[in-house]
């Protein structure tokens, strides 16, 4: 069933609701970002029905994505779009612009769900920060993954700077950044940015195998674990201690049939 496309964004829901697929789908200019994109990936998130425990987020042709689609920093702006320069004329400075354009990215984050970027090809600037808001990667072996924003004199704001930091550290996201350089499917996997690297050929089976591994755990148990995990890294051991504790008794509570 599709229940949303438009710009550039395809979401569509399998047979018994529990998977939903978030598809790229503009091919022809591999993928390039708009800001009309960045808000019908909102949307995906705001049409997600209760029934949807992976989200699998992909991309049509050879590559994920190729970043914010430079018309965007011209002058003319991409039509019935202001452009980047516009925004930044703006009161705020175009901050409440960026706050909603990461709404397309931070649903990805809930617990509720579990959700799977597959990767192919470029994935850059925007590109990358959506397989970072994800919380699973799949790749295939010609992935190259790039943060180019800092070479056109701006920062990554896609939410992507947090997770890059959790999974590769600070000196290497830093050196990723500044320099923009490729980061291809061995060093992402060596590093953790991919959980797993796959041929090309391969990468939509692979994607499809982990969603039911993920499936075949109980729901309640999973949304527990993610939020277990998500936090954290911002707790202390002693607090990390009694959120095992309450959760699992409400795991427990729950399998006696004593929940409220």
């Amino acid at each position: 069933m599709t229940l949303l496309d438009r710009d550039g964004v395809r979401l569509t829901l399998d047979d018994d609701g529990s998977v939903a697929t978030v598809t790229l789908a503009n091919p022809a200019k591999r993928n390039a970002q708009t800001f009309a994109l960045w808000r019908a990936l909102a949307e995906s998130g705001r049409l997600l029905p209760g029934t949807v425990r992976v989200v699998v987020v992909r991309a049509e042709g050879q590559s994920f994505s190729a970043g914010l689609d430079r018309r965007a920093f011209t002058p003319e702006g991409i039509d019935g779009e202001p452009s980047v320069m516009e925004l930044a004329a703006r009161e705020d400075g175009g901050e409440s612009a960026i706050a909603e354009f990461q709404e397309g990215f931070t649903w990805l984050r809930r617990n509720d769900i579990i959700t799977v970027a597959a990767v192919q090809g470029h994935a850059i600037g925007a590109g990358f920060q959506l397989a970072l808001a994800c919380d699973l990667r799949v790749c295939a072996d010609d992935v190259r993954f790039a943060m180019r924003e800092t070479a056109l004199g701006i920062v990554p704001d896609l939410t992507g700077t947090h997770p890059l930091v959790a999974l590769v550290g600070y000196a290497r996201a830093l050196e990723i950044c500044v320099t923009g350089r490729f980061v291809q499917a061995e060093e992402a996997e060596r590093t953790g940015l991919a959980n797993l690297v796959v041929p090309a050929a391969e990468l939509d089976a692979a994607a499809r195998d982990l969603t039911a591994a993920v499936l075949a755990a109980p729901r309640d148990a999973v949304i527990e674990t993610k939020a277990l995990l998500k936090d954290a890294a911002g707790r202390t051991l002693d607090e990390q201690r009694a959120a095992e504790r309450a959760a699992q008794s409400r795991r427990l509570r729950d399998l006696a049939g004593l929940s409220d």
